[in-house]
């Protein structure tokens, strides 16, 4: 007599490597945390004094909630409000990174709202996107006027927005795919 195996049954085996031992590593790399790219001046009138500035927000425990509080900072304009901040800062991609500083997620921010990017598939979809970055970057450092300079730089790093490390491509895709609450 043969029995055949139940598709609800699962050794424990199978159960370690599926389950428990993917969600130890990933608590390995949390709290996850929060930084916003921005071009910071201290004066709003002129763009030649201004400069790349990345502001830390904070941290979290899961992706999930990471997310959350980017959208709610921003909607906030709860950025840059510190007493020794900048007092011109305009944000421009929103970065989730895990302990180990690997990109979880990133986003661009248009009209007051993140467009999360949508992670790479592959590596070579991933060597595609750094070889146009720095070209882009190669532009940008033969260009003179600060204003072109800023936006290739720009259009660079949001293409390296969709970067995010292998380990987390999955989980920020799976994100990605979820329906957000209004």
């Amino acid at each position: 007599m043969t029995f055949a195996r139940s598709e609800t049954f699962r050794s424990i085996g199978q159960i370690l490597a599926a389950d428990v031992l993917p969600a130890l590593y990933r608590a390995r790399k949390l709290p996850l945390r929060i930084s916003c790219l921005g071009v910071a001046s201290y004066d709003a009138s002129n763009t030649a004094n201004s400069f790349d500035r990345v502001i830390p927000l904070g941290e979290y425990p899961s992706p999930e909630d990471a997310i959350q509080a980017a959208a709610l900072r921003l909607s906030r304009g709860d950025i840059c409000t510190e007493p020794d901040s900048f007092p011109y800062f305009q944000p421009r991609i929103m970065l989730i990174q895990d302990r180990d500083q690997r990109l979880v997620l990133a986003g661009e921010i248009r009209a007051g709202i993140i467009l999360w990017q949508q992670p790479v598939a592959s590596d070579a979809e991933a060597r595609r996107i750094v070889t146009e970055a720095s070209r882009l970057r190669g532009t940008a450092f033969r260009t003179s006027d600060p204003g072109d300079v800023g936006r290739l730089r720009y259009r660079a790093a949001a293409l390296e927005a969709r970067l995010v490390d292998p380990f987390w491509r999955e989980t920020s895709a799976e994100l990605l795919h979820l329906p957000q609450a209004a």
